[in-house]
């Protein structure tokens, strides 16, 4: 079964039709089955979740999350990294109800101690965590469950995969949060500050995934309140690492992203306003969000240019977004809107924006 589905979507939902899924859950969950069988079926459920969406509902309705996570409760450290990584695929999916993973108050303080088994379970818990912390009440319930001492650690990880998700976790985790940004402020990892250590991930040598996800937990732990909007690590860091995000040599959706979070940073605050406004000429480059084929989408880039049509919407609505928070309160920022050539108000006015 397991060679049967890999890569193959039409087989993987054969299987489902076919009922093999209950089976495997049943022959899972049997203590008088062997650990090698057990493993084996969740590497098999495993890849039967990476398929279609569709296959992932029916995965859900079949209850296999409950399943999974009592697998947990195992001490082989083999057979909980199979559960995990399908857990991890489930969950990451647009399709599962992240309140599942709440359901049971024993699973999130089981988790955490899970992380320090192996670098994968690290990875894939704090993977799950950073796509399941959608509300206050699920930041509420990591932050008194220890994730802020128990994942800061794995920022300085070997592995990058590791240092990346549990940077996603406190992203997510600072949104909007004031506890939990006041707490972050006073973390030490291996005797550095935590905001020092987001700084460094914002070098321009660090992968530009690395250097945007960084910024938004500064600029998250900036708004809640947590780090002044005159701070270094604000005005000379992360506003410029965002600016950068927002030319045109970045892809689309680190564009948009950028675009929208230096939107959020400095929107509340006039001083950041004027000093974005005169970095790196963000003024006009934000013009080329409009300009649809970009001059970056060259012909042999094809791929390329018709991801950035399809997606033309969306460029344009961050665009509004920053220029909005950039003209909010100072009228000669606007003015450099306004004056712009070929004009932005006509271009706006074009798209709906004015």
């Amino acid at each position: 079964m397991k060679n049967a589905v890999i890569g193959n979507n039409r087989q993987k939902a054969n299987l489902i039709v076919l009922g093999a899924v209950p089976r495997l859950l049943y022959l899972l969950q049997q203590s008088s089955s062997s650990l090698e069988l057990r493993t084996e079926c969740a590497v098999v459920l495993g890849s039967l979740s990476m398929g279609t969406e569709n296959n992932i509902k029916s995965l859900v309705d079949c209850h296999i999350i409950p399943a999974l996570l009592q697998g947990l409760l195992c001490s082989d450290l083999i057979f909980i990294e199979a559960c995990l990584r399908c857990l991890r695929t489930i969950f990451i999916s647009p399709v599962t109800p992240v309140q599942l993973l709440y359901t049971d108050p024993t699973v999130i303080p089981h988790l955490m101690s899970l992380l320090s088994r192996s670098q994968h379970t690290q990875e894939y818990i704090t993977q799950i965590f950073a796509h399941c912390c959608k509300t206050p009440e699920h930041q509420t319930v990591l932050f008194n469950h220890g994730a802020i001492q128990n994942i800061a650690p794995l920022l300085i990880s070997p592995s990058y995969k590791v240092r990346m998700q549990a940077l996603k976790c406190f992203s997510v985790l600072a949104y909007e949060n004031a506890q939990v940004s006041m707490t972050l402020v006073n973390v030490l990892v291996d005797g550095e500050q935590l905001s020092q250590v987001f700084v460094r991930m914002m070098q321009r040598d660090k992968p530009i995934e690395m250097q945007l996800t960084a910024a938004k937990c500064l600029t998250y732990m900036c708004r809640a309140g947590a780090i002044r909007t005159d701070d270094n690590c604000i005005v000379l860091k992360t506003l410029p690492c965002l600016v950068r995000m927002c030319s045109k040599e970045r892809l689309l959706e680190e564009r948009v992203e950028g675009a929208e979070t230096l939107a959020y940073l400095m929107e509340p605050d006039i001083e950041l306003q004027r000093i974005a406004s005169v970095t790196d000429h963000l003024v006009s480059m934000l013009a080329d969000y409009f300009k649809y084929p970009s001059s970056v989408s060259a012909i042999t880039d094809i791929k390329r240019l018709d991801h950035d049509l399809k997606h033309a919407h969306e460029l344009r609505q961050a665009a509004f977004k920053l220029y909005a928070s950039l003209g909010s309160n100072d009228e000669d920022i606007r003015k450099k809107v306004i004056e712009l050539k070929p004009p932005l108000y006509t271009t706006m006015q074009k798209f709906g924006g004015l």
